[in-house]
C-alpha cells in the first residue's frame, strides 16, 4: 500500500560552465535518486533547453556570472518564464550586495563555490521540501 509520505522523484537542471567538480557531484546526485535533466553553460542556453522539456525540473541550480553585466535581467527572464522552478545560486561571491537581488528574485538558496555534495542536497531537500 502506497502512503502519502512517499518521497518524489527530484528532477534537476544545471547552469553552469564546465567543472570537473561539477561532473563529480553531478554523478553523486545522480547516484543518490536525483535525475539530472540537462546542464547548460549560459543562461541563454538553459532557456532554450528548458523550452524544449516536456516536464520542467523541479531545482535549477546556476552558477552566476557576476561579470556578466546582464545577469540579474538574464535570471529574471528565466524567473518570469518558469516562475515554478526553485532556483539555487551557486557562486564564489560572499557578499550581501548579491544575496539582495537573489532573494528578490525569488532564488530559493545559495551555495559557495567549494561546496560538497552533502550541501547540494541539503540546499536540494530544504528548496523542495520547504515550501510545498
Amino acid at each position: 500500500m502506497e502512503t502519502g509520505t512517499a518521497q518524489q522523484k527530484i528532477t534537476l537542471a544545471f547552469i553552469n560552465d564546465k567543472s570537473p567538480i561539477l561532473d563529480f557531484i553531478c554523478k553523486d546526485l545522480i547516484a543518490s535518486g536525483t535525475e539530472v535533466l540537462f546542464r547548460s553553460e549560459s543562461i541563454e542556453d538553459g532557456l532554450s533547453q528548458l523550452s524544449s522539456l516536456n516536464e520542467l525540473p523541479k531545482i535549477c541550480i546556476i552558477d552566476l556570472d557576476f561579470y556578466n553585466k546582464n545577469v540579474l535581467v538574464e535570471l529574471q527572464e528565466l524567473r518570469t518564464k518558469y516562475p515554478t522552478i526553485k532556483l539555487i545560486a551557486h557562486s564564489d561571491i560572499d557578499d550581501k550586495k548579491v544575496g539582495k537581488p537573489l532573494l528578490d528574485i525569488g532564488f530559493a538558496g545559495y551555495l559557495l563555490i567549494g561546496s560538497d555534495a552533502d550541501d547540494f542536497k541539503r540546499a536540494i531537500d530544504q528548496a523542495v521540501y520547504s515550501s510545498n
